[in-house]
């Protein structure tokens, strides 16, 4: 989930808060109505639109090819969903395996990022970038699953998009007032190490309006669970950035009225979901 960090004009920022407001509506509308079943199998939709984005960013230009990932990235999320119990009694100790396999696999693309443009000859075939795809997309999809199946579900779902969501609206505004520090200026030239801090700063408020309404809770929990996903989240934006830069693509599409694609607005939740999972398997929150 990216807002690039840079000044947005005045139509363009309409369009994005009135695209925001939409997708927020129909989020709240899902964590209400739906089982958390129906609710994962409605993702499934979700999934495979950002699966057709992500065979355009790798650059699978016929049609057939695209098609053809598109059956293996739905297959692989049947598979994933049966595997998983959603359909009977929902098992958790896999769905912990899942997350923690893509959590190893974002340090491992945390390298690439820092290795970048050399890295590239390891991850840039279009082989291993599908792979990739699939991997991600479905430990995402996972990942969520795992979260809305536990005690109170909807709303650590809901706030582990509000942790994504504020690390980035934290690094837009630090990184458009105080930026100057280029966090990777070869990945993502627009990105700076004060926009970083602001996103991790914006975690604070969080946390105490969390203590407020929770005063039970472990407070060090809540740090050992928000932190590091708003840090892993930043992962995701800039593995697109570098994906999107080495394909020559600007936005993944133009699904989202002043967002691009969907995958621009999910790549922090790609990287930072998992660990919410895997973190969340961990402690005594729910």
């Amino acid at each position: 989930m990216s807002l690039n960090w840079i000044p947005v004009k005045a139509p363009m920022l309409k369009q994005r808060v009135l695209t925001a407001i939409v997708m927020l509506a129909v989020l709240l509308g899902m964590l209400v109505y739906l089982s958390p079943m129906w609710f994962s199998l409605a993702l499934i939709l979700l999934v495979l639109v950002a699966g057709w984005e992500w065979s355009h960013l790798i650059k699978i230009s016929s049609k057939a090819g695209r098609l053809g990932f598109l059956a293996l990235l739905l297959l692989s999320l049947l598979a994933c969903s049966y595997s998983i119990g959603l359909y009977s009694s929902f098992d958790f100790e896999l769905g912990t395996q899942i997350s923690l396999i893509a959590v190893g696999l974002w340090a491992i693309i945390f390298l690439w990022i820092q290795g970048y443009p050399s890295s590239a000859i390891l991850w840039s075939p279009k082989p291993v970038l599908g792979l990739i795809g699939l991997l991600l997309l479905v430990a995402t999809w996972a990942a969520v699953a795992s979260i809305l199946h536990g005690e109170f579900g909807a709303w650590l779902l809901l706030l582990a998009i509000v942790v994504i969501a504020f690390a980035d609206i934290g690094g837009y505004i630090a990184g458009n007032l105080f930026g100057k520090h280029k966090l990777a200026p070869i990945v993502s030239p627009g990105k700076t190490w004060e926009g970083f801090a602001g996103g991790l700063a914006l975690q604070l408020p969080l946390i105490m309006g969390l203590i407020w309404f929770l005063p039970d809770t472990d407070i060090q929990n809540w740090f050992i669970l928000l932190f590091p996903v708003a840090l892993y989240s930043v992962l995701g934006d800039l593995f697109e950035s570098m994906i999107k830069r080495h394909s020559g693509v600007k936005d993944s599409s133009q699904l989202l009225p002043g967002h691009g694609g969907l995958l621009d607005r999910i790549d922090g939740i790609m990287a930072g979901m998992p660990l919410f999972a895997l973190l969340l398997s961990q402690l005594s929150l729910r």
